[in-house]
């Protein structure tokens, strides 16, 4: 945006914690000629258009991942940031560190000190090199353990495994 368009955004003022952006007032740009904002509501409407890719057929046990399904809405909770058909957050999608239990480092480098709801739509095609913006979790059973523990789900290894097969059928 900080090309030929307008960028707003007052986050960027805090100068003790963004102090080149806040020194340049790099959340306050209006070109002179606009080129960008007149084509954002297009570029928005394609950008959601996007299918995610499909998972392979055999990438997943379906009769698990039917099973899966069932726990993503109801006992592990998932749904209420990965909110059905979308499996993303509508809206305000941030989260502070301390309600996903993983440390802040990542978090406190953005404006709002948070962490964006992962969408999960075309998740299979992002298996290698781990799981959060940092690689953290190596595969999806450890990412589903981690939430087990942090709130306190008390699902089964077998609820484990079959909500791993939902979450690679999305």
């Amino acid at each position: 945006m900080h090309g030929q368009g307008t960028f707003y955004d007052p986050r960027l003022d805090d100068a003790k914690k963004f102090p080149i952006a806040a020194r340049a007032r790099m959340g306050h740009t209006k070109a002179p000629k606009d080129l960008i904002t007149s084509k954002l509501a297009d570029l928005h409407y394609y950008q959601l258009s996007l299918a995610a890719p499909k998972a392979p057929k055999n990438s997943y046990d379906e009769i698990a991942a039917a099973r899966g399904r069932k726990l993503f809405n109801d006992k592990a909770k998932c749904a209420q940031c990965h909110v059905p058909p979308l499996y993303t957050e509508p809206g305000w999608n941030m989260h502070k560190a301390s309600e996903i239990g993983i440390d802040d480092f990542q978090a406190k480098r953005s404006p709002d000190e948070r962490y964006r709801t992962t969408p999960l739509k075309g998740l299979w095609s992002h298996q290698k090199g781990g799981f959060y913006h940092d690689g953290r979790f190596a595969d999806l059973t450890a990412v589903v353990s981690h939430y087990n523990d942090h709130m306190k789900l008390d699902l089964s290894a077998a609820e484990t495994e079959d909500l791993v097969q939902f979450l690679k059928s999305l």
